[in-house]
């Protein structure tokens, strides 16, 4: 219900890294993102992350991975899912 036409990568980064905190876990990737547009030359991707204002709906696919763990855990957790705006709607594909 969060994501819409309007929604940026950092918006979906500072939203979804708050759920996480809420519920007990870290983020552990390495970079910090939770994910990135779907391209075909891997050094055009953008990410999920602090700062980058694009909007969700200008790029035709992203993943959504968040890697995260509950703190001081050896063990982590990452699921990858890829998602696209759909007439203002988040469609898994």
């Amino acid at each position: 219900d969060f994501v819409g036409n309007n929604t940026t990568f950092e918006d979906l980064f500072f939203f979804i890294n708050g759920e996480i905190n809420k519920k007990g876990y870290v983020n552990r990737d390495f970079l910090g993102n939770l994910g990135h547009s779907i391209v075909k030359e891997k050094n055009q991707r953008i990410y999920i992350e602090k700062g980058n204002d694009t909007k969700l709906s200008d790029v035709e696919a992203f993943t959504f991975e968040p890697h995260i763990s509950l703190p001081n855990s050896v063990y982590g957790f990452k699921k990858e899912n890829i998602y696209s705006l759909v007439n203002g709607k988040l469609v898994e594909l």
